[in-house]
C-alpha cells in the first residue's frame, strides 16, 4: 500500500509515538515521502519530542502536524482523550514533496507572507495540492489566499486551522523536527499526485434563490428588491415544522461560486452563517462580504442533513471517478462530533464506509481549508477531505 494510518491512546507521548510509528510503518512498503502527524493538547507540552521520536522512527522526507482538540485515526474519533494520530504517504519518484513555513512579515510593501515552496512557481495547478495547516489566531488566511491566487491561481488547498488552544501562545505546529507557533507549516505535492476534494458543507437549501440587488460589505439589505426580512416572513409558512426548529437554531446563506450555471444545487454554494437581522430594515447580516449581482439561498443544517451531504458526495465521487481511493485526510469542524452527531466517530466511518477501509488521519480544527467551486476558501461545520488514489 503507498498509504498507511495508525492512532495511538496511550497517555504517554514517548509511548504513543512508538504505537503510532511502528504499526504505520507495518503497513507501507518502503520508506515514506510524507508523514501527517496530528495529536491531542495532552501532548502538547512534550510536542517537540513527539515530532522527533516519530520522525526518527519513520525517516519521512517531510513531516508536517498540528494539535487538535480531537484526533481522527482510520475509524475512529477520539473526543477528550490523549490520542495520537499518523498518516504515512509514498509516491512516484515524479511527485515532488516539498514541506515550508509560511510566516507574516513587514515588507517596504506592507505585510506578506513569506517561506512559499520554489515548486510553487512551476506548478501546474491541476497537477498539485497544498496541505496546509495554520495558526488560527494570526494566520491571515484571506491574504493567504490572494497571495496564492496570484503566484498559482487553481492551485487546490486542503487542511484546517490547529485547535485545543483558547489563546496564543503554545506551539502547535510541527515541521519536521521544529516546533513553531506562527504562521502555518505545510506541503507541496506536485506532479502526477492523483488527488480528489470533498468539501461537505453540512447543509441544504430551502426556498428559491435570490438576486442580491442592494448591499454593503456583509449586509444584504435588498433580494430582488425587497428586504430580506420579507422573504423570510414569506418562506417560514410554506416549510416544515422541523425546518422551522432549524430556521429558528441557526439560518444560514448559500453564496452561488459559479453564477453561469443553469441550476444549483449542493456543493454550488458556498455557505456562511447568518449573524444577524435587522427587524426595522430587514436587512441581513452574515460572515462573508457579498456584491450586487450575487445570487444566495437560504440553508439549513442539522445532523440528518450533514450526514446525507457527506454521504451523497463521497457517492458521487465514487460514481464520477473509476479508481478508489486508497487513503484520505479528513479535516472536521470541532462542532462536528458528538456536538453534532448522536453518535461519535460519524466523519471517520462514513469515508470508510462509502471508499472502504483505507488508511484516514484528520482532527477536528478550528476552520477547515478546502476548494469550493473552484476556489479555496476556509470554512466552518464542514468536513474537508482529500481522497488520494
Amino acid at each position: 500500500m503507498p498509504f498507511a494510518a495508525a492512532v495511538s491512546t496511550h497517555p504517554d507521548t514517548e509511548r504513543a509515538a512508538e504505537e503510532v510509528s511502528g504499526r504505520a510503518l507495518e503497513q507501507l512498503a518502503g520508506a515514506p515521502d510524507l508523514a501527517v502527524l496530528f495529536f491531542s493538547p495532552h501532548h502538547l507540552p512534550n510536542a517537540g519530542s513527539l515530532a522527533a521520536a516519530v520522525q526518527q522512527r519513520v525517516a519521512a522526507r517531510s513531516l508536517i502536524g498540528c494539535c487538535g482538540e480531537s484526533v481522527i485515526g482510520n475509524d475512529l474519533e477520539i473526543e477528550g482523550q490523549p490520542a495520537v494520530s499518523l498518516w504515512l504517504g509514498r509516491w512516484p519518484e515524479q511527485v515532488g514533496v516539498e514541506a515550508f513555513h509560511l510566516v507574516l512579515q513587514q515588507t517596504p510593501d506592507g505585510t506578506s507572507l513569506l517561506g512559499w515552496p520554489d515548486g510553487l512557481l512551476g506548478a501546474d495547478p491541476t497537477r498539485a495540492v497544498l496541505l496546509t495547516l495554520g495558526d488560527p489566531f494570526a494566520f491571515p488566511v484571506d491574504q493567504f489566499f490572494e497571495q496564492l491566487a496570484e503566484d498559482c491561481r487553481g492551485l487546490r488547498v486542503l487542511g484546517g486551522m490547529a485547535s485545543g488552544s483558547r489563546e496564543p501562545g503554545p506551539a502547535q505546529l510541527l515541521l519536521n523536527y521544529q516546533v513553531l507557533d506562527e504562521g502555518a507549516v505545510g506541503v507541496l505535492l506536485s506532479g502526477p499526485v492523483r488527488l480528489r476534494s470533498i468539501v461537505s458543507q453540512g447543509c441544504r437549501p430551502v426556498g428559491r434563490p435570490y438576486v442580491i440587488t442592494k448591499a454593503e460589505q456583509n449586509i444584504i439589505l435588498e433580494l430582488g428588491g425587497r428586504a430580506p426580512l420579507l422573504h423570510l416572513q414569506e418562506l417560514w409558512p410554506t416549510l416544515s415544522p422541523q425546518d422551522q426548529q432549524l430556521f429558528q437554531r441557526g439560518l444560514h446563506v448559500g453564496l452561488v461560486i459559479n453564477e453561469y450555471q443553469g441550476k444549483f444545487r449542493r456543493g454550488d454554494f458556498l455557505v456562511r452563517n447568518v449573524i444577524g437581522l435587522d427587524q426595522q430594515s430587514g436587512a441581513l447580516g452574515i460572515t462573508d462580504r457579498v456584491r450586487v449581482g450575487q445570487t444566495v439561498q437560504f440553508h439549513v443544517r442539522d445532523a440528518d442533513t450533514a450526514d446525507e451531504d457527506l454521504h451523497a458526495l463521497l457517492q458521487h465521487d465514487s460514481a464520477t471517478h473509476p479508481n478508489k481511493p486508497s487513503g484520505a485526510l479528513v479535516f472536521s469542524c470541532n462542532g462536528r462530533g458528538t456536538r453534532l452527531f448522536a453518535e461519535a466517530h460519524h466523519d471517520a466511518r462514513a469515508i470508510r464506509a462509502e471508499v472502504g477501509p483505507i488508511p484516514l488521519a484528520g482532527f477536528f480544527a478550528a476552520g477547515e481549508l478546502g476548494p469550493v467551486g473552484g476556489q479555496n476558501f476556509i470554512h466552518g461545520f464542514t468536513a474537508s477531505v482529500a481522497l488520494f488514489e
